[in-house]
Formats: structure tokens, sequence, C-alpha cells
């Protein structure tokens, strides 16, 4: 009898217990959805694949990261632009968008997308409405570096092989610049020519790496883009592919830009959802 009526206490006592459980499922989940870490999508830049962003993704993806890598076609901008927002929109919430050289135009238009919390460039371009890579690249200022672009071949640009390492890669295992210079993809004219219509910098934090040994893209170009972007900049003796010779210097900045961008929008969901208390203070 004794034991029937313990094991009756038990069950009444697990019974009581059970909607305490149900409930503090939810708190778990929240607790730990707010403490997720955005999404970070990649894009590369012209004359170049994806790939070369593998040693960035490699430490990223350590670092408890969800990493993307958009392989976009560099035909057009539009095109460039829609590849990249598919990817963004596979993402199951807040996204950190980084382009390198030309991927940085792409990443101008792209980051308009409401997943998109910070932007990062990466010694890239960074266009400003009704501007394109080939009206900031026209008139590069007395005594700038020109980079060896061979005249266009049925619409589409390369860079001279024999010039390539000392232009793009100066800072990269010499067999491995050599590759890339054997491997270009082509460049699109209309992916050069391709304009924005609103930059995504303009309502969304930026940051921005300078490298101050690039061919390509003249350190006082990049250094009059981050600071028309309103970016915060961080500058690396590196080359145009300081992404593939630096990859740690790179995801440092990533990962910056994903820790604040990421508090701001928690501020600001914070904010949304409670208007009549903005700051979020108990």
């Amino acid at each position: 009898m004794n034991s029937i009526r313990t094991n009756a206490v038990l069950l009444a006592i697990g019974m009581a217990s059970l909607p305490l459980s149900v409930a503090a499922e939810p708190r778990s989940d929240a607790s730990k959805s707010q403490g997720s870490k955005p999404a970070i999508v990649l894009v590369h830049g012209g004359f170049v694949d994806g790939s070369g962003w593998e040693g960035v993704y490699k430490i990223l993806r350590k670092d408890g990261y969800t990493v993307s890598i958009v392989q976009n076609p560099t035909i057009s901008l539009a095109d460039d632009v829609a590849v990249t927002k598919r990817t963004i929109a596979k993402q199951n919430g807040p996204v950190i968008l980084v382009g390198h050289s030309y991927g940085g135009a792409v990443i101008t238009e792209a980051g308009n997308d409401p997943k998109v919390i910070g932007l990062v460039y990466i010694t890239a371009f960074a266009p400003d409405r009704g501007e394109s890579v080939s009206s900031l690249i026209k008139d590069p200022p007395p005594g700038a570096p020109v980079p060896p672009i061979l005249s266009p071949q049925d619409g589409y640009l390369f860079l001279d092989k024999a010039k390539f390492a000392a232009s793009f890669a100066a800072d990269v295992d010499a067999e491995k610049a050599a590759f890339m210079a054997d491997s270009q993809v082509p460049w699109g004219l209309d992916a050069l020519g391709g304009t924005i219509s609103e930059p995504a910098w303009r309502a969304k934090p930026s940051w921005y790496l300078v490298a101050t040994d690039d061919k390509m893209i003249p350190p006082p170009a990049q250094r009059f883009m981050s600071k028309r972007a309103g970016s915060t900049v961080v500058e690396n003796k590196g080359s145009h592919a300081v992404y593939i010779s630096q990859p740690r210097a790179v995801a440092a900045l990533i990962e910056e830009a994903a820790r604040t961008a990421s508090a701001k929008d928690a501020v600001s969901t914070t904010a949304s959802a409670n208007p009549a208390n903005p700051s979020g203070k108990p």
C-alpha cells in the first residue's frame, strides 16, 4: 500500500512540474538565438573565382560562423547582384556581406537586402549612386599604377598574364600567382559598366580594409571611397590579393564587423519591439 501511495505522489509531482519544463524550453531557445552569429557571405571580384576565399573561409568556419561563397559569373552587375541575393536569401538570419575588388560594387547594390546588417570592403570598389567601376577607374590620379588590362575580347577583359603577379598578387606564392594568371575568369564589360541605383553603405554600417601595396586600386582611391562611405578603416601592407595572402587580417576585420553590426542590430530590434523603451534597458 505504501508503495502505491509513494508512486502516486511521485506521479503527481511529475505532472505538476511538467508545465514548468515545457514553459522553460522557449526561453532556452530564445536565449540561444540571441547569442547566434550572423552568416557571412563572401563575394569575389573580377578575373578570379570564389576559391580565393578558402583561407578566410576556413578561419571563419573554425570561429563558429556560417560562411557562403558566391560564385558570381562577373558578366554583368545585374546578374552578379541577383546571384548574390539568392545566396543571401538562403541564410537563416542576419548577414554580413563581404566584397573584394569588383565584389565591392556587387555588395553595394545587393547589400540593400533587409537581411544584410553590415558591409565589409576588402580593397574594393564602393561606388555611389549612378557610379560604376568603369567610371571610378576612368581618371586615375597622376602617378598611379595602371592595371595591365588587355583590350576587350568579345566583350570580356583579361589581365596580361606576364604582369598578373606584379599587379594583382605580388605577395602571393609565385606558383599560386602563376596559376591564378592562367586560370583567369573573363570579366564582362557589362559588369564594369553596371551602375549603382542605391548604395547600401548610405544606410548600413561598413568596414574597409585598405591594401597599401595594391597596384590595381590605388590606396588613395581606396581611402577616398572608404571615407565617403563612412567606413571603419584598417590598413594592411598587402597586394590586391590581400584576402589570399593575409587571410587572418581579413577574417579579423570581418569578425569585428559581425560583432559590432550584430550588437547594433540587437539594439535596433529591441527598440522596434519596445517603442516605449528604445534603449532596451530594464
